[in-house]
């Protein structure tokens, strides 16, 4: 993952996002500061009411004086509880409203990953850690955190009462803080690993789900089931580890919080014996030592929520800072005349190898090019540039002499009709899936669009016509139909130019007569047509084509002109005697 540039005030932009999220319930957290110093100053009514008790109403045996301070305690505790349910329900807000700010942005990261790295391990993890962020916001872990300050406050009290009183307290809150910052330095790497095997599991089990037809036809089955529980297991050993120490740290912690507060009780007793201090004072000082110790106690508990919510943040600000918010660029006009290439390279997302080298031509209105070569020579990592989605580290693509980069992704995909090699189409129906799932898209645009592909009747014989719901990624169709639509959705809007990349791998010869003519049409509107192909038949309807070999162009040229050279070559070679070995 490369480096992140950093803002002017030396923030990098990722985490500046999400602080951003953050700073926007301001005065949420404010609210929320002001509850937490109200309920910890109520927290010492118990205290008080003890000290009253056992230092005023036992002593003169008042029981108006009784009645009296229960009245009011029960208004005190009732007050807090009331302030305690509001907090809670702030925090819940604090984090669906930063989910709210963030979502539609980590979706977006989401579905572009893998045009910016190599696809690695759990795709959807971004949208994980969001919600382990906004979870842990919403949780109980945040009222310990937000009352650990509070600790001084509690134990300057007990040293009102008695100096022997706050050292006892305050070696108590050093060795509890110390399990804190042990827990934190234990509970990293198991949390970490536990995240990254669990994203590795995760992805798996969606290949594996993703290609069921190819487990079960060749019996694969077991082995990728077995491969599936030996990350599994991996995966819930670095769990185990990573709940053993937290487990383990917050017994400890627990049962330090009970040798403290029994040593309290203690050090009272003593103090009375002594006639130092009086019963309340003991009572009370064994109250408020618990409840100092108690924000460490559920921090301990809370931590590996926190480490994980920790580790989710600072993925989201990497992953957001690959891909900073788009300026919108002023609007240009429609592209109508040219296409032109100038001297492009590209390099797959995540990789250094050059898989397109120096490829240059000019294409105007009206023209169709046919990119030809054999496996791997790049004709498809070249449609991917042409359309936007790599980026070319060298040259420029350019549509009547803009730059791509110069439309905003939106705004230049209405001007795009893209078929990729594998077609996925989207759970939905068929008629939003052909208008890009645009909600204003009229009937007309996509009966047309359908028209332009050949496949309007096709689609009338399905059981809902255009309102056939497809499955995800279109299970419901076969890969013809697929295809069929997918073209329709790449013509729908009459965009300048369209790139097609093997349109006609699964159609029979019905549908490839349909994508001749829908070639035509696009011809005779005037946009251009880019088909990558290997099949002849896909050429009919083009008139130049480019000759790719291992990455690089070797002929571009009218098609006729450049067949017939390929023909004339292959002839000369099919012509060739062998030479035999020994032969002179």
């Amino acid at each position: 993952m490369r480096t992140e540039p950093a803002t002017q005030n030396g923030t990098k932009p990722g985490r500046s996002e999400l602080r951003i999220a953050l700073a926007s319930c301001r005065s949420a957290f404010v609210a929320i500061g002001v509850a937490c110093g109200l309920i910890n100053i109520l927290y010492l009514s118990g205290s008080i009411y003890m000290l009253e008790v056992y230092d005023r109403v036992l002593p003169s045996r008042s029981v108006p004086t009784l009645i009296g301070l229960s009245i009011l305690i029960v208004g005190l505790y009732s007050f807090q509880g009331a302030l305690d349910f509001l907090r809670g329900r702030i925090l819940a807000r604090i984090g669906r409203l930063m989910a709210l700010d963030l979502s539609g942005r980590v979706f977006h990261t989401v579905s572009m990953l893998t045009l910016k790295t190599r696809a690695n391990g759990d795709g959807l993890q971004p949208l994980r850690d969001l919600d382990q962020v906004r979870g842990f916001l919403s949780g109980p872990g945040p009222m310990a955190f937000l009352d650990l300050p509070w600790i001084p406050f509690y134990i300057a009290i007990c040293f009102l009462f008695h100096i022997w009183l706050g050292v006892a307290a305050l070696i108590g809150a050093g060795i509890l803080v110390s399990l804190t910052a042990l827990t934190e330095i234990l509970t990293r790497e198991p949390t970490k690993a536990a995240t990254s095997l669990a994203a590795k599991r995760n992805a798996l089990a969606e290949t594996s789900r993703r290609n069921a037809e190819v487990l079960q036809a060749m019996g694969m089955a077991p082995a990728i089931s077995a491969h599936w529980q030996e990350t599994n297991l991996d995966y819930l050993a670095a769990q185990q580890r990573a709940s053993d120490v937290g487990g383990g740290l917050a017994a400890l912690s627990k049962v330090l919080r009970m040798v403290l507060q029994s040593a309290m009780l203690g050090i009272g007793a003593w103090l009375v014996i002594n006639q130092e201090a009086t019963g309340g004072v003991m009572i009370a000082g064994s109250i408020i030592t618990a409840r100092a110790l108690a924000p460490v106690d559920q921090a301990i508990a809370q931590w590996r929520g926190f480490v994980a919510a920790r580790q989710g943040w600072r993925r989201l600000a990497d992953l957001l800072a690959l891909f900073p918010q788009e300026k919108q660029p002023l609007a240009l006009p429609k592209p109508e005349t040219s296409l032109a290439i100038e001297t492009i390279s590209v390099v797959p997302p995540g990789d250094k190898r050059l898989v397109v080298q120096d490829v240059v031509f000019n294409l105007a209105k009206g023209t169709g090019l046919g990119i030809i070569g054999p496996s791997a020579s790049g004709k498809s990592c070249l449609a991917r540039a042409l359309v936007g989605v790599w980026p070319t580290v060298r040259g420029t693509v350019r549509l009547d002499g803009a730059a791509l980069e110069q439309w905003s992704p939106s705004a230049l995909g209405r001007h795009i009709g893209y078929l990729p090699q594998d077609v996925e189409l989207f759970s939905g129906t068929v008629a939003q899936n052909i208008a890009r799932f645009e909600p204003d898209a009229s009937a007309e645009q996509i009966v047309a669009a359908a028209k332009s592909a050949g496949v309007h009747d096709l689609i009338l014989r399905l059981p809902d016509g255009y309102e056939t719901e497809i499955g995800e990624g279109g299970a419901s169709l076969s890969g013809g139909q697929r295809q069929r639509i997918a073209l329709a959705r790449a013509l729908y809007g009459e965009p300048f130019l369209v790139v097609l990349d093997e349109p006609n791998s699964n159609l029979d010869a019905e549908g490839e007569a349909a994508l001749t003519q829908a070639l035509m049409g696009v011809r005779a509107r005037g946009g251009i047509v880019i088909v990558v192909a290997h099949r002849p038949s896909a050429l009919a309807a083009l008139d130049q084509v480019l000759v790719m070999s291992q990455g690089k162009p070797q002929m571009i040229g009218p098609r006729d002109e450049i067949l017939g050279k390929l023909s004339a070559r292959a002839a000369n070679a099919a012509a060739t005697p062998l030479k035999v070995v020994g032969q002179n």
